[in-house]
């Protein structure tokens, strides 16, 4: 028997389900937002039962399970849902199709409760694939704008191929373990390993959270929705893309015995990483330099999680959908402050703490390791760690001995705060179990340390890599390609004046040369 206050971690999802239907069947009578609004709050309201520690669901509901990062998700997500909801009913003021955007942003909320709470590969993939069609409406709120239906067409495209991998991967696990949970997924592997069946779903999860969470070469479409209002920006980049970090987590018994997956995750998320890092670089506009950001933010998430990081990629999912959100929310201060910026010269760096910094930071992790602080991590990880954290550390050429020794301190103190926050992270009970892979480790630390060598030469000699900024500017071409490839498999037109017909292969070229300006 189901009882009330177990069914509190359901009430979110079925709030946001109804704010769905009535914004969509009666903002005729009200506005919109007058329906969304209060039940945006009372799911929130709900949502905070959930990441209770000791909160769980019936035992009868087999297919939903209450995990404590989802709980903690939940809350957030929802936070999120209805900040963005109240920043969208003033940012669309007297816009038409507000009754749809409202619907839409509701059906997304629900569907992302519940695959946070899915427990069987059929409710996981019908949420997934419920939140792409959401998104869909609300990436084409223009929908005279070309870039944002081209954008939607090559997300369409990219969403597709993923439910197929999905649905293969559930096949072949369903078959495996004579049963669609993710718990007795769970207890088939502990009690009997990973077969080739099991194996083969792994990869195809792992291709299909590539897709879905916009890792190389499907990119480019989160770099175009930027056609689309702020709210969904900040929406999509704090609580919808980096969800396949979690579906990793929660999938991380079958990773831990496949180790072509994490092969996979490991290389997809450390190129994406390093090549989003270098082209946000090049980028001037503030909407498209957080949006490579974010690749780049993927990418090292997904990279953790191929490693055996979980807490780490649990970390960075829960810190980049805060800073996300505040970002695109803050866009218009942040580009007044990036103005003023620019109108001064930059302070060229120190030769010298370009060496200097990375060995500082090491010194200092490895301190804090050898006092307990951060004392299960892998020795290469800390060394990555050092490696990301270093710029902090990078002193100007010009200035006083006095004020270079200030931001140095400034940098080690933050740097140590980074340490043992991070460390802190692992104390809480999220019920994750990391199980680190020395041999992609090394992969990991030889590609940080490439990125890092590109980041120091760029400080000291600026005009060394004149011909890789133009590559970098363009994306290195891999979207255009892309964007050639979709309308090649799926014809669609996607300008303002469409016409039934497939568009021509001049066409291609043109669009696919035009989505390189983003």
């Amino acid at each position: 028997m189901t009882t009330t206050p177990a069914l509190i971690p359901l009430l979110p999802a079925v709030l946001m389900g109804m704010g769905a239907l009535l914004s969509s069947r009666f903002s005729a009578i009200t506005r919109p937002w007058r329906v969304f609004m209060p039940l945006s709050a009372l799911a929130f309201a709900a949502s905070l039962y959930s990441a209770w520690p000791h909160a769980r669901l019936p035992a009868d509901l087999s297919w939903l399970a209450l995990t404590p990062l989802g709980g903690l998700l939940a809350a957030l997500v929802q936070l999120l849902g209805t900040v963005i909801g109240a920043f969208s009913a003033r940012y669309l003021e007297g816009e038409d199709g507000q009754k749809r955007y409202a619907a839409a942003l509701a059906g997304m909320l629900a569907s992302v409760h519940l695959l946070l709470l899915a427990n069987h590969w059929l409710v996981l993939i019908a949420a997934w694939s419920v939140i792409g069609a959401a998104l869909q409406h609300l990436l084409c709120f223009y929908g005279d704008r070309p870039f944002a239906r081209l954008a939607a067409h090559k997300k369409r495209l990219a969403d597709r191929l993923a439910d197929a991998l999905l649905l293969a991967a559930a096949i072949l696990a369903w078959h495996a373990t004579g049963s669609g949970s993710l718990s007795d997924l769970a207890r088939h592997i502990a009690a009997h390993g990973a077969g080739p069946a099991l194996q083969c779903s792994a990869v195809c999860l792992a291709l299909a959270v590539i897709l879905r969470t916009a890792l190389l070469p499907v990119h480019g479409w989160l770099i175009q929705v930027m056609e689309a209002p702020t709210p969904v920006s900040a929406l999509l980049h704090a609580g919808v893309v980096n969800l396949g970090g979690f579906v990793l987590i929660r999938f991380a018994a079958l990773l831990d015995h496949a180790p072509a997956a994490r092969w996979l995750l490991a290389a997809m998320g450390l190129i994406t990483a390093v090549l989003a890092g270098l082209v946000m670089l090049t980028r001037i506009t503030i909407k498209v330099r957080l949006a490579w950001s974010t690749v780049a933010q993927m990418g090292f998430m997904v990279l953790e999680c191929g490693l055996g990081l979980y807490t780490f990629a649990a970390l960075h999912l829960l810190g980049h959908s805060l800073y996300k959100a505040h970002h695109f929310l803050s866009a218009s201060s942040a580009v007044r402050q990036t103005r003023l910026q620019m109108l001064q010269d930059p302070a060229p760096v120190h030769p010298a703490s370009l060496l200097l910094a990375p060995m500082a930071a090491a010194a200092v992790l490895g301190t804090l390791r050898g006092a307990g602080v951060g004392a299960d991590w892998p020795w290469w990880w800390t060394v990555s760690l050092a490696l990301a954290w270093a710029p902090l550390l990078w002193l100007p050429r010009q200035g006083t001995a006095g004020a270079a020794l200030r931001r140095a301190a400034a940098g080690l103190i933050l740097i140590s705060g980074l340490g043992g926050a991070a460390s802190l992270t692992h104390l809480l009970p999220l019920g994750l179990h990391d199980a680190p892979q020395a041999a992609s480790g090394w992969l990991a630390l030889s590609g940080l340390a490439a990125l890092y060598g590109c980041l120091a030469l760029l400080q000291w000699r600026a005009r060394a890599l004149a011909t890789w900024r133009g590559w970098s500017y363009a994306g290195f071409y891999i979207d255009e390609y892309y964007t050639r490839l979709t309308l090649l498999l799926w014809p669609t037109p996607w300008t303002a004046a469409a016409k039934p017909a497939a568009p021509s292969p001049a066409t291609w070229n043109a669009g696919a040369s035009a989505a390189n300006v983003y």
